[in-house]
């Protein structure tokens, strides 16, 4: 679909969406995220693929202690989801010390029912992480490496999953 648009604007063809079009579109663009998901992770379950989605982002963009220069504590954050019971996400945060030495563990649950699945983040230009907000009340819900990007793919990568949660 995104290589159909491309071609149709780099040939300059005029493109109109009705707000018809635009709905149709959507709901396509999402089962093919979510088919490509499943084909990715080898699974048939959404919310297998989806967990495994979020959690490789996770790994991918976590804020490592490399990434902290000049920074008086420096450390790694790291973060795994997990979903339990109906309607609940637990997020575990661990937090190693430069040396691996000093280990910190903190689970937190986020119920979704009820809360709009759309996550929004923040990345702060003069920083050196990007923040993604709970949905449940603002705060904030993980912190990840600098990359505007990578922030944008796991706060979609997130809405899906919470999305799924709420279905039950």
């Amino acid at each position: 679909m995104a290589m159909l648009l491309g071609a149709a604007l780099s040939a300059g063809v005029p493109i109109q969406v009705s707000a018809d079009d635009k709905g149709v579109l959507q709901g396509a663009e999402q089962a093919a995220y979510l088919d490509e998901l499943k084909r990715l992770y080898l699974t048939d379950n959404e919310r297998q693929a989806l967990l495994a989605h979020n959690n490789a982002l996770l790994e991918t963009y976590a804020l490592r202690a490399g990434y902290q220069v000049g920074q008086a504590q420096r450390q790694d954050l790291l973060y795994h989801f997990a979903v339990g019971n109906a309607g609940e996400l637990i997020l575990r945060e661990e937090s190693r010390g430069l040396q691996g030495t000093a280990i910190s563990v903190r689970n937190q649950l986020v119920p979704v029912f009820g809360i709009d699945p759309f996550i929004r983040y923040e990345c702060p230009t003069g920083g050196i992480r990007c923040v993604l907000l709970n949905p449940v009340d603002g705060s904030q819900l993980l912190s990840i490496v600098r990359d505007y990007q990578g922030a944008g793919e796991l706060a979609k990568a997130l809405s899906f999953l919470i999305r799924n949660v709420q279905k039950g």
